[in-house]
């Protein structure tokens, strides 16, 4: 392979790329800052020792979730992946995730990274797959508990209406998918395969037929390989993911704790502010700009407002100063040394 010649799934991730959701995410957060900008605003946010030691724990929340996950990419490949290359993977996964729309994700180009980490292309389809359905189980079962158990007011009382519909019209995509994927891969996966043909002899997606004849066939696969998997693991792999997810909640929790004491963040407030992140990510599936960068602040500020005594912007500067721009960094880094190392392999 030539020196220059580079795999199409690494095009989709150039330098310049990493540039659009840092400068969107930054001008939003500037936008917002400069519109609840009063004398006194940031007085609440001091540094002591209390601080420092929740703003740790944010962080170790962090990382849990891709503990999480690196446990769940393993366990999807039967141990045949390391620590390293399960962590190699997730960080590129995240990384392509952050460039790219929220509603596209990185999934296509963690099939490509999975791939070359040593996972045959069928099977590297299949881990990829069955993540996304353990990923959509955990909303599909959560965004109900927390309506029910929290209580719909308490998470969408004070909250636009525009912002409310784009989180049903998010779950209702979520739940849609989880159904077809779960008809597909454990009940009849040569009827879905099936369907999926005959939907695309439509003129206006016949061009697309051959990719979703790719599909078809994956989704058969898959399903044969997992169906011969012990329930023991689908229970570990579930809960990975439900580690993974909740982690990455209890971030916001932690930063609030951090600048403002426990104040009247008790069990009950803790549960809302849990809640409430978890329906605002789901809004974020209809983003349209890469990461969510933008929406994300914007969401920030409608959902948890309420619950931030100064200056919410700040915060949520914060929040995705340790949830989102880690990995747009690492995988500017790490991307390089990888794409480079498999291309000298293929030379």
């Amino acid at each position: 392979m030539a020196e220059t010649e580079r795999p199409a799934p690494l095009d989709n991730l150039q330098g310049w790329k990493v540039a659009i959701p840092v400068v969107i995410g930054l001008a939003a957060t500037a936008f917002l800052f400069w519109r609840e900008y009063t004398p006194g605003t940031f007085d609440a946010f001091t540094f002591t020792w209390h601080t420092v030691f929740w703003l740790v724990i944010a962080a170790l929340f962090m990382s849990m979730r891709d503990i999480g996950y690196m446990i769940r990419i393993r366990l999807l490949s039967d141990n045949e992946l390391g620590w390293l290359p399960s962590f190699r993977i997730i960080m590129l996964w995240e990384f392509a995730s952050a460039v790219t729309p929220s509603a596209v994700g990185g999934t296509s180009v963690a099939l490509f990274f999975v791939n070359k980490e040593g996972i045959s292309a069928g099977r590297s389809t299949g881990i990829v797959m069955v993540t996304s359905f353990l990923d959509e189980l955990y909303f599909a079962l959560m965004f109900p508990l927390v309506i029910f158990g929290i209580g719909y007011t308490r998470i969408f009382g004070d909250v636009t209406t525009a912002v409310t519909s784009a989180a049903w019209i998010g779950y209702c995509i979520k739940l849609a998918y989880i159904c077809v994927l779960s008809y597909g891969m454990f009940i009849n996966p040569r009827g879905l395969k099936w369907l999926l043909l005959n939907i695309f002899r439509l003129p206006f997606l016949r061009k697309w037929r051959t990719d979703i004849a790719c599909v078809g066939q994956d989704i058969v696969e898959t399903a044969r390989y997992f169906k011969r998997w012990p329930m023991v693991n689908w229970v570990k792999a579930f809960a990975a993911t439900f580690l993974s997810w909740t982690s990455r909640y209890w971030v916001v929790n932690a930063l609030i704790i951090a600048f403002f004491g426990f104040g009247k963040m008790g069990l009950g407030d803790n549960l809302i502010v849990f809640g409430r992140q978890l329906v605002m990510w789901i809004t974020m599936l209809v983003a349209p700009t890469p990461g969510g960068a933008g929406f994300a602040e914007y969401a920030f500020k409608e959902f948890l407002s309420s619950y931030i005594p100064s200056s919410p912007m700040a915060l949520a500067f914060c929040w995705r100063l340790i949830s989102y721009y880690p990995y747009l960094l690492i995988g500017a880094v790490l991307l390089p040394r990888w794409a480079g190392s498999y291309l000298k392999k293929k030379e």
